[in-house]
């Protein structure tokens, strides 16, 4: 019962520790606040001390809250770890397994590869985090996920590449296009067409930047966004021609909703979208099992985008 208690805690502080407010977390777990407000007073009053300071603009902090939250943390996942270790012991393929994707995988063959495999190991279950670059390395190095899907990932001491794949730079015009016949094509055709073009913090602003200034040539596009599913829209109902990833429109070539033709200026560098997890740790065997069957799912894509797949690269290696 303490243990049942403790965890029903453990999540009511977390919530209030990430949202800053009593009503905020209550409405994101969908409990009453009055439940949250006496887990916290019961917990502050066994403490000795208060966990919150109250302020006009929410809940903070205090320095006693801090420690109590990177101990939590820590015991949940060690619990996590504890009950994954206690299946893999055991022989049964069941177990939680937590990752992190871009946003671009929010459709297509991530949702693909995790419904088969709760169609194959039913006793599986996932948490999908859908974040930026840098949060995933960083979710990575804390071992908060079992292991992400980051594009051109920045090497560090924890984080280990297991497998990647390219991805170009290219235009997506609606099926029909003229640029719709053509396999690939230099910058300046951005020239003959209105362009929707990317904006920060998209991580590909920085290959149009550099082949820009190795061209010369001034982009004017009609319309810009910082959001890929916009950008897909905005090319489909006719604004104009976008420039992305071959992975932001896989699904929609493969659809046969757009085009996409690949950027062809020597300048221009591949990016790569890897799959990585932290050396430090041992995966479980639902982790392993899932990251498995991903890495195939990876290089099914690969064939589907460039045709065969290139020899990969050492486990760890930066490419």
């Amino acid at each position: 019962m303490q243990a049942l208690a403790f965890s029903r805690f453990t999540r009511y502080f977390i919530e209030v520790s990430k949202h800053g407010s009593i009503r905020k977390a209550a409405e994101a777990i969908h409990v009453s606040p009055s439940a949250i407000d006496r887990q916290l007073l019961t917990a502050e009053e066994v403490l000795g001390v208060p966990l919150f300071e109250r302020l006009p603009s929410g809940l903070r902090l205090t320095a006693a809250g801090e420690l109590l939250l990177a101990s939590v943390r820590s015991w949940t996942k060690d619990y996590d770890r504890m009950t994954s270790q206690i299946d893999d012991l055991v022989g049964l393929r069941r177990g939680h397994v937590r990752l992190a994707v871009v946003d671009a995988l929010s459709k297509g063959f991530i949702p693909r590869a995790i419904t088969a495999m709760r169609r194959d190991y039913p006793g599986i279950t996932f948490d999908i985090s859908v974040l930026d670059n840098v949060n995933i390395g960083e979710a990575i190095d804390r071992g908060e996920v079992d292991f992400g899907l980051v594009i051109n990932p920045q090497s560090t001491r924890d984080l280990s590449i297991r497998s990647f794949i390219d991805i170009g730079l290219g235009f997506i015009a609606p099926n029909g296009h003229p640029l719709d016949t053509l396999e690939e094509t230099r910058f300046s055709t951005c020239l003959d067409y209105p362009i929707v073009a990317p904006t920060e913090p998209l991580a590909l602003c920085e290959q149009v930047k550099a082949l820009c200034a190795a061209t010369g040539i001034t982009l004017k596009p009609v319309t810009s966004s910082d959001n890929i599913q916009m950008i897909k829209s905005l090319v489909v109902e006719g604004s104009g021609v976008g420039v992305l990833t071959s992975l932001d429109v896989m699904e929609e070539v493969r659809a046969g909703l757009l085009s996409f033709t690949r950027i062809s200026d020597p300048v221009i560098r591949p990016m790569v979208l890897a799959v990585c997890v932290n050396r430090a740790r041992q995966l479980s065997q639902a982790a392993q099992l899932s990251l498995d069957h991903i890495e195939r799912q990876l290089r099914q894509a690969e064939t589907i985008q460039n045709g065969p797949p290139h020899q990969s690269i050492a486990e760890g290696d930066v490419p």
